[in-house]
């Protein structure tokens, strides 16, 4: 009898000592940096969000709709945002410090979550069949403070298309609002970059005649002046409807500031895994989230608590 007593008294001790150690469930806000409605990034975190009510429920979620990538790294820099989407070529900028920030900011990453193409649309009509054809025409070329904005920049400045005779009329306007321009004829062309589908493009293919202009021999240049972040991608015609088109790719990671507690963003990377088949209900691009790539967000540093999730999940 007593030695039963000992080893009950044993497992209530362990018990509570595990109880003791175990770390508190996240609480608070929880405001995602997303990007326009027409977008991936607002997709996806439409899904990341309900994922966060379902399985980290003292945590409270809310989607705020934005200019994407450079918006949404001065807004978790800031504190406007726990946690955003961006261009990996944004991160890289944020990190350092490079114009248009001045100084280096304070984010980390959580995931490198799939790849975004470049798309260059046209309506079907247009002249428009290369980069240098822009010249003279009015073009969207992002919504300021867009990732797509500073890819665009790169791609006039190492081709040369906006130098010289025939400058590209440019036009700061987001995804849904170059929709209606293209469609209603004030400008013949815009540029996002997107993960795939981007819907309002898709629906878009649908109802108006459009192209996708080819850009695979932009890829080299703007690897040689801007470094491996950027790769050669297609965009297939199972996307649009329409001829398969090569185009730039850049991958997308998710970020937070660099004092999240620890705890918070192991739950959060962890997350991403647990929920990959309710987020892919959201966007199909959640289902390219892996282990083995994840973790790769150079040239930004992996947040101390998604490097315990890497590190655990590595263990067999």
């Amino acid at each position: 009898m007593n030695r039963l007593l000992v080893r009950a008294g044993l497992c209530v001790a362990v018990l509570l000592g595990l109880l003791s150690c175990a770390q508190p469930r996240p609480s608070g806000e929880m405001r995602i940096a997303t990007g326009g409605n027409g977008g991936v990034y607002f997709a996806y975190g439409q899904g990341l969000a309900k994922a966060v009510r379902e399985h980290l429920p003292g945590l409270r979620p809310e989607v705020l709709e934005t200019a994407a990538s450079l918006d949404n790294l001065r807004r978790v820099s800031s504190g406007e945002a726990e946690m955003a989407f961006s261009l990996a070529d944004s991160v890289a900028l944020a990190v350092s410090g490079e114009p248009p920030f001045d100084s280096p900011q304070p984010v980390r990453t959580l995931a490198r979550l799939y790849e975004n193409y470049v798309h260059l649309v046209v309506a079907a009509d247009t002249d428009i069949h290369s980069l240098a054809d822009l010249r003279g025409h009015a073009v969207s070329t992002g919504a300021a403070g867009s990732g797509t904005e500073v890819i665009v920049e790169r791609l006039l400045e190492v081709s040369g298309v906006d130098s010289g005779q025939g400058h590209v009329d440019r036009h700061q306007l987001d995804l849904d609002t170059s929709v209606r321009a293209l469609k209603a004829g004030r400008v013949s062309a815009f540029f996002f970059s997107s993960g795939l589908p981007a819907r309002a493009i898709r629906d878009l293919a649908r109802t108006h005649p459009i192209r996708l202009v080819d850009l695979a021999d932009q890829v080299g240049p703007m690897r040689d002046r801007y470094g491996e972040l950027y790769s050669e991608r297609s965009i297939p015609r199972s996307m649009y409807g329409l001829p398969a088109t090569a185009t730039i790719g850049v991958p997308n990671y998710l970020i937070v500031h660099r004092d999240m507690d620890e705890q918070l963003a192991y739950e959060l990377t962890r997350l991403l895994f647990v929920a990959r088949d309710e987020l892919a209900d959201a966007h199909r691009e959640a289902r390219r989230l892996n282990k083995r790539a994840a973790f790769s967000t150079y040239p930004a540093a992996l947040h101390p608590g998604a490097v315990r999730y890497y590190r655990q999940a590595r263990k067999p």
